[in-house]
């Protein structure tokens, strides 16, 4: 089977013929690669010729970017842009651009080839409805602004949905994609950063609109969000999201646990990077945890979040041959 045609088919809970699809969803940090070529990985190695070399399926993310290139810089950590409609006005002309949605169709005719021909799983970056003003208001603001800008928040989340409205329109005249994933990591370690009042008056309204013109095309809809998700995944189904990741073990998630709740509900992670660093039988063990999930349909296994530096390339080696056998032995 092709790298999609396995993808597609555990998403549909089916089985694939030979073996589950072997991702690493988000890039290696930079700090992860940088120890591996100093034990022996060629520097010259990238992106989907890596990939290749480790024997993984190729997983490419495409996305409209709603902030223009020409936004005036900021530090998502820091004060934001964004204060006042005053301040939201200023910098409209600097979002939601069509030259955004015109790089995401460059991207996708430049892959559409070995899309068509299975070589390649495309997954859509989406700026979700809790990361989009975060990213304007700045962290802290942004959860004050719930409470003190309740209609500058609806405005902002109400332009995001057309803007990928508009996205996906243009988009379906070149391809379908195999998911979108929506950004948001709006849960920590004890759960969601926001109750399900404030989700469900700020978020849903706009997960809907979109989701309900993205199924209409045929998409599959999944939500990134880190940390502990177990509580929102209730509120996700009712906002029309699919499926999730990456389900961080050190966060607590138990994919089991979600698995036995929501039967159809999709996954994607939930491999514990931090045992990565403690030997094959560790490894082997998270596996033996996962395996009767993998067994299930409806999740693809993957690192939770990106390969740590503690992990040596040996390591990595060890547990991509591991990786191999267990998603041969759940595609049995």
């Amino acid at each position: 089977m092709t790298a999609r045609e396995r993808f597609r088919s555990v998403l549909d809970f089916q089985k694939p013929d030979d073996r589950l699809p072997m991702v690493e969803w988000a890039p290696w940090w930079d700090v992860t690669l940088d120890r591996w070529h100093g034990e022996g990985l060629d520097p010259h190695l990238w992106g989907e010729e890596l990939v290749g070399r480790f024997g993984l399926d190729s997983m490419v993310c495409l996305t409209a970017d709603p902030h223009s290139r020409r936004l005036p810089t900021y530090h998502s950590h820091g004060p934001g842009l964004v204060t006042d409609e005053e301040s939201y006005e200023r910098i409209l002309p600097f979002l939601f651009q069509e030259e955004s949605i015109q790089t995401l169709l460059d991207g996708a005719r430049a892959l559409k080839a070995q899309h068509d021909r299975g070589e390649v799983i495309l997954r859509i970056w989406l700026d979700g409805f809790f990361w989009f003003p975060r990213t304007l208001f700045g962290i802290e603001p942004h959860l004050f602004a719930f409470h003190d800008q309740p209609d500058l928040m609806h405005r902002m989340n109400a332009d995001l949905a057309d803007f990928h409205v508009r996205t996906l329109e243009a988009l379906s005249t070149v391809l379908l994609p195999d998911m979108i994933g929506y950004a948001e990591d709006m849960s920590y370690n004890l759960g969601p950063m926001l109750s399900k009042e404030l989700f469900d008056t700020f978020l849903q309204p706009y997960y809907r609109k979109v989701n309900a013109f993205a199924k209409r095309l045929g998409h599959r809809i999944l939500i990134d969000s880190d940390g502990d998700v177990t509580t929102m995944v209730p509120w996700l189904i009712e906002a029309g999201i699919e499926g999730v990741y990456p389900l961080e073990r050190q966060a607590g998630v138990d994919v089991a646990l979600i698995r036995e709740r929501h039967p159809r509900f999709l996954m994607l992670g939930g491999y514990d990077k931090m045992v990565m660093s403690r030997g094959e039988e560790a490894m082997r063990a998270e596996f033996e945890r996962l395996l009767p999930v993998m067994r299930s349909g409806g999740y693809v296994p993957s690192v939770d979040h990106q390969t740590p530096p503690g992990v040596s390339l040996e390591a990595y080696r060890i547990y991509l041959a591991l990786f191999r056998e267990y998603s041969e032995r759940a595609a049995r």
